[in-house]
C-alpha cells in the first residue's frame, strides 16, 4: 500500500462529515478518527483512510485543481450506487458513471465543499 490516508480540506466538517458519514458506509468504510475540527474513515486499521479538516493554516478551505480522490470499490453496480449516494446527499456531478478505457469504470463527482472525487472499478474487457 502507498497511500497512508487522504486529507480533504473544509469548511463546515460537521456537514462533510455527515457527507461522508453515509456515502463511505456503501463502501464498508467508517470512522476511525475524530479530533477538534478532523474526521477520518478507513475500512480497516491497516486500510488508507480518507479525512476532512479545517486548514491548519486557519485560512479557508480551497480545492485543489487537478487534485482527485479516487474511491475503489468491487463493481459497476457499487460505482453506479456510490455517485448516485453522492449526488442525493448534494454533491455535484462531474461525469456520470460509465466504462471509459482498458476495463477502467469510473463516475465522477464533488463533495460538499467542491473536492473532486471518483469512484471506480476495473470490469474485464468485453471488447
Amino acid at each position: 500500500i502507498m497511500i497512508g490516508y487522504v486529507t480533504l480540506g473544509s469548511n463546515d466538517v460537521p456537514t462533510a462529515a455527515k457527507f461522508f458519514d453515509e456515502l463511505l458506509a456503501l463502501i464498508g468504510a467508517g470512522r476511525f478518527y475524530e479530533g477538534d475540527n478532523f474526521v477520518a474513515w478507513a475500512t480497516g486499521p491497516d486500510a488508507p483512510g480518507l479525512s476532512v479538516i479545517t486548514p491548519f493554516d486557519g485560512n479557508p478551505a480551497t480545492v485543489g485543481n487537478g487534485t482527485m480522490v479516487a474511491l475503489v470499490v468491487d463493481s459497476p453496480e457499487k460505482v453506479h450506487e456510490v455517485h448516485a449516494k453522492a449526488l442525493e446527499l448534494g454533491g455535484a456531478n462531474e461525469g456520470d458513471p460509465g466504462p471509459r478505457q482498458d476495463g477502467f469504470y469510473v463516475g465522477y463527482f464533488r463533495d460538499l465543499d467542491g473536492n473532486k472525487l471518483n469512484v471506480f472499478c476495473m470490469v474485464q474487457d468485453t471488447a
